[in-house]
């Protein structure tokens, strides 16, 4: 794919955090962790229902899963040695927004430490987009072709394509706030919320601005999504190093958060009146796709 430049913000705001997916589960609290062995991670995984083969979309907070031997790095290795060599690891890669965007430079810090870790590494495959995904394996390839920078986590973006792939989601210290599998859901149900987000690329040579709807809210009804999961069986729980971690098939988390959609248009939104900006998300207006020419 030809090399894309961005920068820009993804709605009012200022601070250009994301909203979704940085609420952490409880660990078990002790004031001196004991370092978790590859080993002990190996049989957790297996425990969950990781197995060689799996295309895994790993969502993490490490410091709800550490101290693990050899860090971020060990904690990867482990995740790899799960899936083994026919498996594929993938991980958000989403660029840090005030950034301009480089696919071997931009660093993806909001996305935590192991996913910023992640991307670096030899062998693993970074998409060329500001919601970029990065992933090492026999599926990297297909999962990270070029995806649409105004549909963010469409049925075509890489959870979207992981979902037809027979993905499984891992959330490990993290709630089902940080799935963007249940976004590929919200797209393809065509939800009314959102926010206008900007985006520039560098197309042909030139610098273009574009401007689009991006499906964005707190997110904390993803947990929704959790209880009708647990409710029909399918997903699992357990320890993933010293944080409480969900595993659950993509094509599942998708049905699931579906059918709640299919019921109520905002089924994942928070009350009217008792989130901001859940409310600011049903207030904002959808403007038009569009591209701007900017200055180069």
């Amino acid at each position: 794919m030809m090399g894309m430049g961005w920068s820009g913000s993804r709605h009012a705001g200022g601070s250009g955090t994301v909203a979704c997916g940085r609420r952490t589960l409880q660990s078990h609290p002790s004031a001196m962790k004991s370092p978790v062995s590859s080993h002990q991670l190996a049989t957790q995984l297996h425990s969950l229902g990781v197995r060689p083969g799996d295309l895994l979309v790993v969502h993490t907070a490490f410091s709800e899963v550490g101290p693990v031997e050899g860090g971020p790095q060990g904690f990867i290795d482990a995740l790899l040695r799960s899936v083994g060599p026919m498996g594929t690891l993938m991980m958000p890669s989403l660029a840090d927004h005030d950034d301009l965007f480089d696919p071997a430079a931009t660093p993806c810090r909001n996305m935590g430490v192991v996913a910023d870790t992640f991307w670096r590494l030899p062998g693993v495959l970074r998409s060329d987009n500001p919601h970029a995904f990065a992933a090492r394996g026999p599926l990297a390839g297909q999962l990270l072709a070029p995806h649409s920078v105004v549909v963010p986590h469409g049925p075509d973006s890489p959870p979207g394509r992981a979902i037809v792939a027979g993905g499984k989601v891992l959330l490990a210290g993290v709630g089902h706030d940080a799935n963007t599998t249940i976004h590929v859901a919200e797209n393809v149900a065509g939800v009314g919320y959102g926010f206008e987000a900007r985006s520039v690329v560098r197309l042909d040579g030139a610098l273009v601005e574009l401007r689009y709807r991006e499906i964005d809210h707190c997110c904390r009804g993803f947990e929704r999504v959790g209880d009708e999961l647990r409710r029909r069986g399918w997903q699992t729980t357990g320890l993933l190093g010293h944080a409480e971690a969900v595993l659950a098939p993509s094509a599942q988390v998708f049905e699931a958060a579906s059918a709640l959609l299919g019921h109520h248009a905002e089924a994942l939104l928070c009350p009217q009146g008792q989130c901001n900006y859940c409310d600011a998300a049903r207030r904002a207006a959808s403007p038009d796709d569009h591209r701007h020419g900017v200055p180069a």
